[in-house]
């Protein structure tokens, strides 16, 4: 494994293991005031930054490739306003807030890691150089795994174990598609990453890139 694998991989442990503690601490705080709604508003912080990190970016964007990709650059900053007020609905249940990002770094993990050690066919090599189809089974997998141990603690939706698995399934492969609707319009943008917040590893939408889709997704379910 060379050295940049290991730093990602670290990191990638390290950004889990960041967002878990910081969403059980909020989460804990939640249950003893009831009337706070910090994860509602940590999200909406967060995705406000996101779009400011997306209007920056096309801000950068010289005309010729601005007026080639209009339509991806228009749909892709309107879907993040749609993000926005998913995040705004969805954060009011921090425990399913809590599902959902346990599901997301499983895949995200899982898909990285499987990638590396089995290999394979790439995905969208286009898009993504190291995205395979193994990472994306190992992916699903862990996703999936993460969502059944939650599930079995914490019994969001009754009493139906194949819930849980059709919901991890369903969220790890949104979440990974989110990570290469993300790769494609950094693609189109003409940039490795949408920010600087982690200097060599991106910014804020290369953090949650991932939440792209899982959060509409979410926000019609519960509807």
């Amino acid at each position: 494994m060379k050295i940049t694998d290991l730093s990602n991989t670290v990191l990638r442990f390290v950004s889990a293991a960041a967002l878990l503690v910081a969403l059980i601490g909020i989460i804990a705080l939640e249950t003893n005031f009831p009337a706070l709604h910090i994860v509602r508003w940590a999200g909406v912080v967060i995705m406000v930054g996101a779009i400011a990190e997306m209007f920056k970016c096309l801000s950068a964007t010289d005309s010729e490739t601005f007026n080639k990709n209009s339509f991806y650059f228009i749909t892709f900053t309107v879907w993040l306003f749609l993000m926005l007020v998913s995040v705004y609905f969805v954060g009011a249940r921090p425990w399913i807030m809590l599902w959902l990002l346990l599901i997301i770094v499983g895949a995200d993990v899982g898909g990285w890691l499987f990638g590396l050690i089995l290999g394979g066919d790439k995905m969208w090599e286009r898009l993504s150089a190291h995205k395979t189809w193994s990472g994306q089974i190992g992916g699903i997998i862990c996703g999936t795994m993460m969502s059944v141990l939650f599930f079995l603690h914490y019994k969001p939706f009754g009493e139906d174990a194949l819930f849980a698995v059709l919901f991890g399934v369903t969220i790890s492969l949104l979440s990974q598609y989110g990570d290469l609707t993300a790769s494609f319009i950094k693609r189109c943008l003409g940039i490795k990453d949408f920010g600087t917040l982690l200097p060599g590893h991106g910014g804020i939408l290369d953090r949650f890139d991932g939440w792209i889709y899982v959060l509409p997704f979410m926000w019609f379910f519960i509807k």
